[in-house]
């Protein structure tokens, strides 16, 4: 089986440049460092000899690993923490959080060669994989080069685990050779194992371990001065393509929200001009972010065009609806809004985090809407009602503190295998 998949992946390298190219029309980036994803890295041979790896695609699971990277470095500070990532965003977040800290490249696509490339140049005592990524020559050639794999954190969503199902035999021999998994919830375990893994712990979200950094709360009380301190705040958090056009269209049939000063921040930066370009044909006074300025009373939009300070917007908010849930997209992370004590509005779509939207709207902290109209009508009763707003920001504190934990948890997985 893995033959066969290694085999389709060989058919399928040209499409691997057509992708490249489509997206870097809208992100660039996508065109830098090609050769890394092919196991292929510049960097001089001045890696200390012990090398923790931990792979985070993008910019969730990057954040994601915040706890668990200082927990590493205090328990093993002999070792050069190696950061792989798939996308730009999640490497441009890598920068923005460690700066020279670590050492970040690009993980090679699963071909055998250029796993086995990135093997050897880095020679790593362990590998971490985050959430859900099972790659199966990689798993594979990491067994074969003596390299302990650890899927840590792991979430699987049914829709996922049908999908892997189609490849029983293939997904099966590729989480039996990890050498510890680790589930965000007991369903995810239980997914896990009906797909053939072995001795499956359950450690929750790292996620609910995130402490805003002190820069980040005051860039936040910073926000809220430009916003307007005697403006309501409703945050439009990393919303995905279409959601926009819901939200704004909503944004504009409720009279009663003209008072509201509605912040959408895309989840994509290559993205940012689009937006401005609905507001521009809705007829939207709006102001871009990036120009670090009070935000005029008269204007009616802002269009978060930064990187790096989704933690800031969620503490200059008064209330935060979440992206990836109104469109079936699977909702992004609800956790940070709720550890900065801000309320959280979520739409029908959350299965990428259902477990975390299940317990926060069963704790007070988020509020589940069924479209764009609903969600304005919620914000519009809640902005109303102080004493219910301020009751869902102290449920929002006491969710997340409830959930801690998950970091010690990973350490003893990591401590099991690694020494």
């Amino acid at each position: 089986m893995r033959f066969l998949y290694t085999l389709l992946l060989w058919l399928l390298l040209p499409l691997v440049f057509v992708r490249l190219a489509l997206r870097a029309r809208k992100q660039p980036e996508y065109l830098q460092h090609l050769g890394e994803r092919f196991g292929f890295y510049p960097h001089p041979a001045s890696v200390r000899e012990r090398v923790i790896w931990l792979h985070a695609v993008s910019v969730g699971e990057t954040r994601a690993t915040v706890s668990l990277v200082a927990r590493l470095r205090a328990a093993y500070p002999d070792h050069h923490i190696l950061l792989t990532h798939t996308t730009p965003t999640g490497r441009a977040t890598s920068e923005q959080l460690y700066g020279d800290g670590v050492l970040r490249i690009y993980l090679p696509y699963d071909y055998p060669f250029a796993v086995r490339r990135f093997l050897r140049r880095f020679r790593p005592e362990i590998g971490i994989l985050m959430e859900t990524e099972i790659w199966f020559n990689l798993i594979h050639e990491s067994r074969a080069a003596g390299v302990p794999v650890l899927l840590l954190n792991a979430r699987l969503s049914e829709k996922s685990a049908q999908g892997y199902a189609r490849f029983a035999g293939l997904t099966r021999g590729a989480l039996q050779q990890l050498d510890a998994i680790a589930a965000q919830t007991p369903d995810d375990a239980v997914r896990l194992i009906h797909l053939g893994a072995r001795q499956v712990s359950v450690m929750g979200n790292l996620k609910f371990d995130i402490d805003p950094p002190p820069a980040t709360r005051e860039l936040g009380r910073t926000l809220r001065r430009q916003f307007g301190a005697g403006r309501k705040i409703l945050l439009a958090a990393s919303t995905r393509e279409g959601e926009e056009t819901l939200l704004l269209d909503a944004f504009i049939a409720q009279s009663a929200m003209k008072d509201v000063l509605l912040v959408i921040v895309p989840r994509h930066p290559q993205r940012f001009d689009e937006i401005a370009a609905m507001l521009e044909k809705r007829g939207l006074s709006y102001q871009r972010r990036s120009t670090d300025s009070d935000v005029d009373p008269n204007v009616q939009v802002v269009l978060g065009d930064s990187m790096g300070e989704m933690f800031a917007y969620y503490a200059a908010a008064d209330i935060a609806c979440i992206g990836g849930s109104l469109l079936p997209f699977g909702g992004q992370n609800l956790i940070e809004a709720c550890a900065v004590g801000t309320p959280v509005l979520i739409g029908p779509h959350t299965f990428n985090f259902a477990d975390a939207a299940r317990l926060a709207v069963e704790a007070g902290a988020a509020l589940r809407v069924k479209d764009a109209d609903e969600l304005f009508q919620a914000a519009q009763a809640l902005l109303k009602d102080d004493s219910a707003l301020d009751e869902m920001c102290q449920q929002c504190v006491r969710f997340v503190a409830s959930h801690r934990g998950a970091t010690d948890k990973a350490m003893g997985v990591i401590r099991a295998v690694l020494g």
